[in-house]
């Protein structure tokens, strides 16, 4: 996958490297700030220049590029990358960095973005499950945030602990995928009898991760 990343502060930086690392992308990377510009990553084509002009992301390579990632540390800049990606370069896949949350209702597709991701949101969200759902966190949201994926450990006096899976009153469409038990990764099935401590990771829609986590009590 051809990608092209706006921004090589530390979220862009970070994310050109695992990307290049990876071995199955083909990264390019624009910065305006020569001292960042200047960094040596192996992999990566680094060009020195502003990000928001057309001819820059031209040159870029931005027409073949499969994914764009705006990532600098300006909400203004990001949109009018995304903005100029999707709508004047027909980029299939844009992804824009949040840095003032305030900002986040104009990240929308009509300015070409296809995802936000704002660490200040992230962060947020994490706190407010961790504090209402105890021991479930949700790793995970996929289908526009509709399914997630969670992981949920099984307390020692759970009503669960000695019931098989088939007997356990999981919420409709929740599907237990493993069970982590002492280092073993188990697959379970319906006769597979839950202990106290084991790790589970199950689907389900976010709304019934309450259900879920009531029929594991």
């Amino acid at each position: 996958m051809n990608v092209l990343i706006v921004g090589l502060g530390r979220t862009g930086a970070y994310l050109g490297q695992q990307l290049a690392e990876s071995g199955a992308h083909r990264v390019v990377a624009v910065e305006v700030k020569e001292e960042q510009a200047r960094l040596v990553m192996e992999g990566i084509r680094v060009i020195w220049a502003d990000g928001c002009d057309p001819l820059v992301l031209e040159n870029a390579g931005v027409r073949n590029s499969d994914l764009v990632v705006a990532t600098t540390g300006d909400d203004e800049d990001n949109l009018v990358i995304a903005q100029l990606a999707k709508t004047h370069f027909g980029v299939p896949r844009v992804i824009a960095r949040v840095n003032n949350p305030r900002n986040s209702w104009l990240y929308t597709r009509d300015w070409g973005v296809d995802v936000a991701v704002s660490p200040t949101d992230i962060i947020t969200k994490i706190i407010e499950e961790e504090m209402s759902l105890g021991d479930l966190i949700t790793l995970l949201k996929l289908r526009g945030g509709e399914v997630a994926l969670v992981e949920i450990t099984i307390a020692g006096d759970s009503s669960a602990c000695g019931k098989p899976v088939s007997e356990l009153s999981l919420p409709p469409g929740t599907v237990i995928v493993t069970v982590l038990r002492g280092g073993e990764l188990i697959i379970p099935g319906g006769g597979t009898r839950l202990e106290g401590g084991d790790e589970l990771l199950a689907l389900t829609s976010v709304d019934s991760e309450q259900g879920l986590m009531q029929a594991l009590k």
